[in-house]
């Protein structure tokens, strides 16, 4: 097995790639020790043949697989995509189109939530993947032949189970559910990170709008510091140590010091001034201009509602045999329950339909839940 490291040798596999209906393409990357992820590999087939691509050759150029991937004549197939097309975005600024996601397609067809690819292929594919290789190191050069086989296994496995699933959907005429989904994976706004939004990320974790003002500064402030470094946040400042630091507010370098959470001389570094004026900007916010702090669950007399719902999802998930994932999130249920308008996915196009108008059937009183057999029956 030969990696392709010339633009030369990728340029004629991308020509012949592009014959085809569609494309099977998967990345190795590494993200323990940086912000953005490292592409160290990609793999990518056709039905008659694969290929495995080194992004870290020096005279390769990835033109010719970024216009592979824009190329609407032909289908892009990916299990669980979006870290894959984050990559493909920040490197080429481009979003493969039109696109399959079998995780996504899995779930429609009755896989449960955040399907693996390992039962994919044994379940469709008829074929055990060798885990041996599953945590190596794909920077480091040269690669060995197991690991080339296990990331060509990651390809070649895929067009049987897109080949199955997509036939699935054809059947059921559900293709329309995962388009929907696709929408979403191929916006450009899915993989900006905008500092401004990091809070979102640990807003559960609190509850006064003093604290959410802090939050929202300070996790703006690690959120750009770990851009600028490369490196993960949490190398920037744990979490805890973030949310100590949220709900104490120090507003003095002594103060700073006294948490627990703050590593020795954070204080005095100038991460540590950063942080104290990030805390001053948060208390200087107007309480009126926060976002709405998130009700707790069952506020308000609806916690029943909630209840009942979860049992309607579940139900509906079971008898549509696929994912309630898919169908509603816990957030869409709770906005339901308060909000028979609420501007959520589950009010929304095939998800109303399937889930939403019954949700609000249960809570008008003219849909029932009843247990026959041992199961819930909607009616």
């Amino acid at each position: 097995m030969k990696l392709i490291t010339t633009t030369a040798d990728l340029a004629d596999a991308c020509a012949r790639l592009a014959s085809h209906p569609f494309v099977t393409v998967d990345t190795e990357f590494l993200r323990e020790t940086t912000y953005y992820p490292k592409l160290c590999l990609i793999q990518l087939a056709s039905p008659d043949e694969a290929v495995l691509v080194d992004p870290l050759a020096p005279e390769l150029d990835l033109a010719p697989f970024f216009g592979l991937m824009v190329d609407e004549a032909v289908v892009k197939v990916f299990h669980a995509a979006r870290q894959d097309l984050e990559i493909v975005w920040m490197l080429g600024r481009v979003l493969p189109s039109p696109l399959f996601d079998t995780q996504v397609a899995a779930m429609v067809c009755g896989y449960g939530d955040s399907v693996g690819y390992e039962q994919l292929a044994n379940d469709l594919a008829k074929a055990r993947i060798d885990k041996s290789s599953r945590f190596t190191d794909w920077s480091r050069r040269p690669l060995n032949e197991a690991q080339l086989v296990y990331a060509e296994a990651d390809v070649t496995h895929l067009r049987d189970i897109y080949l199955a699933l997509k036939a699935d959907l054809e059947q059921t005429g559900r293709e329309g559910w995962v388009a929907e989904e696709m929408a979403v994976l191929n916006s450009p706004a899915t993989y900006e990170v905008k500092p401004e939004n990091a809070w979102q990320r640990l807003k559960g974790r609190i509850r006064k709008p003093k604290e959410l003002a802090v939050l929202i500064e300070l996790a703006a402030w690690r959120e750009r510091e770990a851009q600028h470094r490369d490196v993960p946040r949490q190398r920037v400042l744990k979490d805890d140590a973030l949310m100590d630091i949220v709900q104490r507010a120090p507003r003095s370098v002594e103060a700073l010091a006294e948490l627990r959470s703050v590593p020795n001389g954070f204080e005095r570094s100038r991460s540590g001034g950063e942080v104290l004026a990030a805390i001053e900007r948060g208390l200087a916010l107007d309480p009126k201009t926060l976002p709405r702090l998130e009700r707790e669950r069952g506020r308000g007399g609806n916690g029943a509602v909630l209840d009942l719902l979860k049992v309607l999802l579940k139900a509906v998930a079971e008898a549509e045999r696929v994912a309630p994932k898919i169908i509603a999130s816990s957030d869409d249920l709770e906005a339901i329950a308060s909000d028979d308008e609420a501007d959520v996915p589950a009010l929304q196009g095939w998800r109303r339909e399937v889930f939403g108008d019954k949700a609000l059937a249960l809570k008008s009183g003219s849909l029932g839940l009843r247990v026959l057999r041992g199961r819930v029956v909607v009616g």
